[in-house]
């Protein structure tokens, strides 16, 4: 995996290419839809990886508006929690670069209401939402340094695209707005 690191304000962001379920942080980001419906994608890879009992206790919680998040067991993952951001209220929808930030907010709103310090990120919006990697990863930097500026108890964001691309995307953004 290439990787590039940044420390902002105590906060450790590093930037990842790879398989997101494989990662040992405390919870994974699934952008989910508002139903919590686990499909393809990131969503899809989560389920395979992590097993059944993550979407049943997600469509126990379901459904909740874009802006809202929620977190679930992992299940086979190393991480502990799934914290389900949407960024679409149906599956397979399009979204935008304000849906990826609110997802990027309430994701870390959540993860600091249950005590989380590691958390780790996929492209939001990227997929099947068909949002362009620039405009997620600079929306969801955005987010984070506002999120980090206001205070936080997490101590590690990790940003990981699929592919180098997204990467490279993230590492634009921390780049341009993490100074």
């Amino acid at each position: 995996m290439n990787t590039a690191e940044r420390v902002y304000k105590e906060t450790r962001i590093t930037v990842t290419s790879g398989d997101i379920t494989k990662l040992e942080v405390e919870a994974i980001v699934n952008p989910a839809n508002s139903q919590l419906i686990m499909g393809g994608g990131v969503a899809g890879a989560i389920l395979r990886a992590g097993g059944d009992q993550i979407q049943k206790e997600a469509l126990r919680k379901a459904p909740i508006p874009i802006g809202n998040a929620v977190a679930t067991t992992a299940g086979r993952l190393k991480a502990k929690h799934v914290i389900h951001a949407p960024t679409m209220t149906r599956p397979a929808m399009a979204t935008n670069r304000e849906n990826a930030k609110l997802a990027t907010r309430a994701a870390l709103q959540c993860a600091t209401r249950i005590g989380i310090e590691t958390i780790a990120f996929p492209g939001l919006g990227t997929g099947v939402g068909g949002l362009d990697f620039e405009d997620s990863a600079t929306a969801m930097v955005e987010e984070i340094k506002r999120h980090i500026d206001t205070g936080t108890t997490i101590r590690e964001i990790v940003l990981v695209g699929f592919d180098v691309e997204l990467a490279q995307a993230f590492k634009n953004a921390i780049r341009n707005l993490l100074a």
